[in-house]
């Protein structure tokens, strides 16, 4: 092939014009405002929250509640058993604040309750407590009536985080007291959360995990 003729020869897509690529516009991420973010912490530290309550309690909670409010659309006879209810499971997480667990020399774990004199083992098998470590350091102390008294104030933010409660008691909420309900829980639980930190729970009672002796006290 002569040379004049590789001249005359051109690159058919040399001359066509490129388009220029178009580059996608930029997703524009939804930043969460500062208040949002403050209140999806705080709802999770409410919910985290819970797990400091008695296990048996929170779960009837959970099944009972819809069972008794007809899922949220009360009358009066189904208002006053839901309201009976909530004071007994509450009842429930306050006196379980005072119960501890032992493991005895037969590697079994024994179940009681506190008090001033160290702990009553209601469960083991003889009444002379031969086999139980010294029960004397199990006694009640100013911190178990702090716990109780939070574990109280945290079932009552969990109560009202529930749908089916708020609208039993509350069917119809004015503005202000919606507000209410949205801010008391989350109050609860910042100050719950905080104090729980300054006063860590050593018990592992009826309803909480056992995870031995050692360190409790």
């Amino acid at each position: 092939m002569s040379s004049s003729t590789s001249l005359t020869q051109r690159n058919p897509t040399s001359g066509a014009e490129q388009e220029p690529s178009e580059s996608p516009p930029p997703q524009l991420k939804r930043q969460s405002s500062i208040p949002q973010h403050a209140m999806s912490q705080t709802l999770t530290s409410v919910a985290n929250l819970a797990n400091l309550l008695p296990t048996g309690t929170l779960l009837a909670f959970q099944f009972l509640i819809p069972v008794f409010t007809s899922n949220g659309s009360c009358e009066y006879a189904t208002r006053v058993l839901t309201a009976v209810l909530l004071t007994l499971l509450s009842i429930s997480c306050f006196l379980s604040s005072f119960t501890d667990s032992v493991k005895a020399e037969d590697g079994n774990v024994y179940y009681g309750f506190a008090t001033r004199k160290g702990m009553w083992v209601f469960d083991y098998p003889d009444p002379s407590g031969l086999g139980l470590p010294d029960l004397s350091k199990y006694r009640i102390r100013i911190v178990d009536w702090i716990h109780a008294v939070l574990s109280v104030l945290v079932f009552g933010a969990v109560a009202l985080r529930e749908k089916n409660a708020v609208s039993c008691f509350y069917p119809a909420p004015e503005q202000g007291t919606k507000k209410v309900l949205d801010i008391v829980p989350m109050g609860v639980g910042v100050i719950c959360g905080l104090l729980f930190l300054v006063f860590p729970a050593r018990r592992h009672g009826i309803g909480y995990p056992v995870t031995g002796n050692g360190g409790r006290r």
